[in-house]
């Protein structure tokens, strides 16, 4: 299986600001009755047919800003649009027909087969009794086919490993046919080789379907491969958004995360890696 290539993702472009799916602006958000504000000010915009990697440090506000896009978190201020309409005026069914989210942790204690868990990606473009539609199967084929999921159609989903359950909440994600695909922490759980594979996938939907992806990761050399935008968080706030190459640099690098990152560029793919450097940066001797 090949692996993320500069070709594919294209990470070196200029920012785009045309078609605009997802934007936020002047977000601030807290969960009751802390006082305490969990994202300030944060403002940027995803735009069709483009993935963009939220990085930062545990507590940056990430996870916070997954559940203010879905909606699942009500902005104390602010403005949150989805293809141009607010947010806090779409239903949940209308929301579900535009957005999909993939949380960081789901409940897999149900007795769901793999197929009739992908098959509720379709409920928010069904009627109220959740008639199947020959569209829905077709969907929901093609999503599990994608996600090298018909092995296990019959499979209870609580039987499943981690890495199969996440495999599967994306199926379910991708038969909603979304514009907007947010995922958080996706690769959790998935070994090297489902991880590559992963990427490949979402690489080849925002590519093929002009989807507009919001991706929240850990891995720093997984996102300079995979992302044409990145937003760099830190208690709350956005410290830095544009192209791998504006933003993956040391210095910014260090000023989000407090620590001391090599930055490489791999010359096969022409892409950037960072490592961790113990102790922080050699000093040259006196």
């Amino acid at each position: 299986m090949k692996s993320p290539s500069p070709s594919s993702a294209e990470p070196h472009e200029t920012p785009a600001t045309a078609d605009p799916v997802l934007t936020l602006r002047d977000v601030h958000a807290r969960y009751e009755p802390r006082s305490v504000e969990t994202l300030i000010d944060v403002t940027f915009a995803l735009s069709k047919g483009r993935i963009a990697c939220v990085l930062g440090p545990n507590g940056a506000g990430k996870t916070t800003l997954v559940r203010v896009v879905s909606g699942t978190l009500a902005p104390t201020k602010g403005d949150v649009t989805l293809l141009g309409e607010p947010v806090s005026a779409m239903d949940r069914k209308r929301l579900a027909r535009s957005l999909a989210v993939v949380a960081q942790m789901e409940d897999g204690n149900h007795d769901f087969t793999v197929g009739e868990v992908v098959m509720m990606g379709r409920a928010p473009h069904q009627d109220a009794w959740l008639r199947e539609r020959t569209e829905d199967r077709d969907v929901v084929e093609d999503a599990m086919t994608r996600c090298r999921l018909l092995p296990l159609r019959e499979r209870l989903y609580r039987t499943l490993s981690g890495g199969e359950q996440k495999r599967v909440q994306i199926a379910r994600a991708l038969a909603q046919r979304p514009k907007v695909l947010v995922l958080d922490e996706p690769a959790a759980f998935l070994d090297v080789r489902e991880q590559i594979a992963l990427y490949d996938l979402l690489m080849s939907e925002v590519k093929e379907h002009g989807l507009g992806c919001l991706v929240v990761m850990h891995d720093l050399t997984a996102a300079a491969q995979l992302a044409h935008d990145i937003v760099l968080m830190k208690h709350g706030r956005v410290v830095a958004h544009g192209t791998v190459d504006d933003v993956m640099t040391y210095n910014k690098l260090r000023e989000t995360f407090d620590a001391d990152l090599y930055c490489g560029l791999n010359e096969i793919t022409n892409t950037r890696f960072f490592l961790p450097m113990r102790g922080g940066l050699i000093k040259p001797a006196d």
